[in-house]
């Protein structure tokens, strides 16, 4: 008699669409949400390997006085230059990926029948989207992203635009997802349409852990 595993699904979405607020909805739900913003944290902390190959890379002048990588310097780099950013995410991507499994490993131990968010910005550019059971995105207009990233941040909003215009369409991204969610409508819509969402992709996790005969 087998058993089958998890379901993981993967949130994404463009710089300010609202991705962050409807993993935080996921989560008030029940949810287990893997962030990879932190793992990348996790991973470029000083003297680890990632550390040792972005310094090797970009140079130094991109950290802090405590050695740490300068997030804001390293982004100006890359978001004005293509090719740095493919030099930086194939640094990153593969860790980031291990420390995903990982943690899901360790999640499911606990719980096999889990329902795992991983949210992540740069799931579908990563190929990431491949290792998910279902994949969500969070769509705004783009417009309102150049607003709320200015607002938020205090971002300049040509840097916020080029940032957009950096990253994957959302009309391209909306082919690879199985779920859109708007990422406008007010935050009581939104926690409604999550919490139906997160109860169906519950009973699909509780139908995968029923025993295969």
């Amino acid at each position: 008699m087998l058993c089958c595993d998890m379901l993981i699904v993967g949130l994404t979405g463009g710089l300010a669409t609202g991705k962050t607020t409807v993993a935080q909805l996921f989560q008030q739900c029940g949810a287990n949400i893997i962030d990879a913003d932190m793992l990348t944290r996790e991973v470029v902390k000083p003297r680890r390997a990632a550390w040792k190959d972005i310094v090797h890379t970009f140079g130094r002048d991109i950290l802090t006085d405590h050695q740490e990588v300068n997030r804001t310097a390293l982004a100006a780099i890359v978001f004005q230059q293509p090719s740095r950013l493919k030099q930086l995410t194939a640094i990153l991507y593969p860790r980031v990926a291990r420390e995903q499994a990982r943690l899901t490993r360790q999640i499911t131990k606990e719980n096999p029948d889990a329902v795992i968010i991983y949210d992540a910005a740069m799931l579908i550019e990563s190929g990431a989207y491949r290792r998910m059971d279902h994949v969500i995105l969070v769509k705004a207009k783009q417009a309102i992203q150049v607003q709320r990233a200015s607002n938020r941040t205090g971002m300049l909003k040509s840097e916020a635009l080029r940032r957009i215009q950096q990253q994957m369409p959302q009309r391209k991204k909306q082919e690879y997802a199985d779920e859109v969610i708007d990422g406008e409508l007010p935050l009581r819509q939104l926690r409604a349409i999550v919490g139906r969402l997160y109860r169906k992709l519950e009973h699909q996790a509780n139908q995968l852990g029923l025993p295969v005969r």
